[in-house]
């Protein structure tokens, strides 16, 4: 078994967002439900999760992930790190810390915002979160038999990271993707992608320019993701491209390591 399953296929708040009555946020379609950004990988003997989301303790809880080698970030951005505090129960019934692999800045930021978990308080109370941590650079790394290599890309002027495990890759969070991560995706056959939304953002694809970016790599199937509430599942996935679909919380993914 070689799967990955989407934990959350939204964007930094969710869908349905807080106090919105558009058409999306009301929709019964329960592929319109979108938990914050965050990827489960499994082989028949390692489970990592990519990002520790806003809504990570449901994500586990919804997965039944009973068991977790590690935890891989993208970056820093509170969505992909909220759920950090939650690692917690796996240390206690797991009874050792979690290895999370990051690149130093995200690390840095991982600290400012979960201080108590790093600087001793002299008060734990209910515990924190222990980890064991692995700073990684442009160069693949290896989680029990999955192996993970680094795809740089901009999250506006921000570097953060994608990754490719074998035949898969996923790349989140981003609105330009360098000619030499382009190549380092040469041969892939199921792409996890940004695509925000319709008109114009900042620090994330919109859909036209993540169709065109889909298309440029290549992959025989595309799946979008980090996608907001102003685009309704059923109303787009009839317009995209052969090869393009969008994809959504609990979708599973059978890939080739």
């Amino acid at each position: 078994m070689r799967t990955v399953t989407v934990l959350g296929s939204g964007t930094s708040s969710g869908v349905p967002t807080i106090g919105c009555r558009c058409a999306t946020c009301l929709s019964d379609d329960p592929r319109d439900k979108r938990l914050r950004p965050s990827l489960l990988v499994q082989s028949d003997t390692t489970t990592v999760v990519i990002d520790t989301s806003s809504d990570f303790r449901q994500q586990m809880l919804c997965c039944d992930v009973r068991s977790l080698d590690a935890v891989v970030y993208t970056h820093h951005h509170f969505d992909h790190i909220g759920g950090f505090d939650d690692i917690r129960a796996y240390n206690f019934f797991l009874n050792r810390p979690m290895s999370v692999y990051l690149m130093e800045e995200t690390f840095a930021a991982l600290r400012r915002t979960f201080i108590y978990a790093f600087e001793f308080s002299g008060q734990i109370g209910g515990g924190v979160p222990v980890v064991d941590t692995y700073i990684i650079d442009e160069k693949p790394f290896s989680i029990g038999d999955l192996t993970f290599a680094p795809i740089p890309l901009l999250h506006g002027s921000m570097r953060v990271n994608g990754y490719r495990i074998g035949n898969f890759a996923y790349c989140t969070d981003t609105n330009s993707i360098p000619d030499a991560s382009i190549a380092l995706l040469e041969g892939v056959e199921i792409l996890i992608l940004d695509a925000l939304r319709y008109h114009e953002h900042p620090t994330h694809f919109t859909v036209d320019e993540a169709i065109k970016i889909a298309q440029r790599i290549g992959a025989r199937t595309t799946y979008f993701t980090h996608i907001a509430h102003n685009i309704r599942h059923a109303e787009l996935e009839d317009t995209l491209p052969e090869g393009i679909a969008l994809s959504y919380d609990g979708l599973v993914i059978d890939i080739d390591i």
